[in-house]
């Protein structure tokens, strides 16, 4: 089974994500210790890969996001019109 894309984009959250996460200085490794304390099962590398735009994003893992950053659906998905554009 091939994943599918979305004009090649395995996520359109990966560029916010980073930068989200950057802004609340904390690092791929403590997000997904915080992560991991809401019963959310991520790693690392699953960030990392999350943000360089070659894996998927889970809705739980969204909603951890959402919640362990304290951003909104909006401040994830900003920009997500000139990606379906392209």
């Amino acid at each position: 089974m091939s994943l599918r894309k979305l004009n090649n984009y395995f996520n359109v959250i990966g560029e916010n994500l980073k930068e989200l996460r950057l802004k609340k200085n904390l690092s791929q490794a403590q997000l997904a210790n915080e992560l991991n304390l809401l019963g959310i099962n991520i790693y690392k590398n699953d960030i990392s890969m999350i943000e360089a735009n070659t894996r998927s994003v889970k809705d739980y893992e969204l909603w951890g996001f959402i919640k362990v950053l304290n951003v909104k659906f909006e401040d994830l998905t900003s920009g997500i019109e000139k990606k379906l554009q392209q």
